[in-house]
């Protein structure tokens, strides 16, 4: 059986399930092959207007396979270019949402943060513990966890290892909202309808904008959302948009 799951559970809407339950969800090579490979189908495909990435109730991803890590040397490791897959995913243009229940630790944590959207279990556990075995992470841990909680939390959770629950993840800002356990799916989905029913050309280039302009100065970003903005209004969305608001009925977005 396939090790990632593609289901079509509502329309517009594409569901990505890791399926290593024996290892907890564990990213080895297979896994984030097949992730890189649905994540760019879907991201051309015009059906396809948000995307939700999940495991199970134990794991949403369980790290990185050590058995898979411990022998290899360091110019093996640089061959493998894990970091071209990594960029499929972290490219992809449509909306990703990450549903989290139980264990979210070193490469599963960094994968959620790959997402655009995290909702997470009450008691998801989130972990960067690459430390505890030599190492530190490397798919951008260091990176997008200090863009998400900031330096002092970034530091804290990257040196110590410690796991944190997911209402301490909602509490620092690294999940988006804070569910039950058991409505993580069924809200990361409802999320999904939600985004998919809105325009696909304006939630696109709120992604790209977005993206771009965290690491930009605040002239350049806000340039770039200027010239975005502007650009929407050559959309027949735009055009649908504000006249149904002005003929108060439901939009027909098509995506041009």
């Amino acid at each position: 059986m396939s090790e990632v799951l593609l289901e079509h559970p509502l329309d517009g809407v594409a569901l990505l399930r890791i399926n290593r339950p024996e290892a907890k969800n564990a990213l080895n090579a297979e896994v984030r092959r097949q992730l890189a490979e649905h994540m760019g189908v879907l991201g051309t495909d015009k059906s396809v207007r948000a995307i939700v990435l999940t495991g199970n109730a134990e794991a949403f991803a369980a790290g990185a396979d050590i058995k898979d890590m411990a022998e290899i040397g360091a110019i093996e490791l640089m061959l493998r270019n894990n970091h071209l897959l990594w960029r499929t995913i972290a490219q992809c243009p449509k909306p990703v949402i990450a549903a989290v229940n139980g264990y979210a630790w070193g490469g599963g944590c960094e994968l959620a943060m790959h997402a655009d959207i995290i909702v997470a279990g009450e008691n998801a556990s989130f972990s960067q513990p690459e430390v505890k075995v030599g190492i530190m992470p490397g798919a951008g841990g260091t990176q997008r966890l200090v863009r998400a909680v900031g330096k002092y939390k970034a530091m804290w959770l990257a040196m110590t290892a410690q796991p944190i629950t997911g209402i301490e993840a909602g509490q620092m800002g690294l999940a988006s909202t804070v569910v039950p356990d058991s409505d993580v799916l069924s809200a990361a989905l409802d999320m999904a309808k939600t985004i998919a029913r809105m325009p696909p050309l304006a939630i696109a280039q709120i992604k790209e904008v977005m993206l771009a302009g965290m690491d930009a100065p605040l002239e350049t970003a806000l340039m770039l959302e200027r010239k975005a903005f502007q650009m929407l209004f050559a959309s027949r969305d735009q055009k649908e948009g504000m006249k149904a608001f002005l003929e108060k009925r439901k939009p027909a977005y098509e995506g041009l």
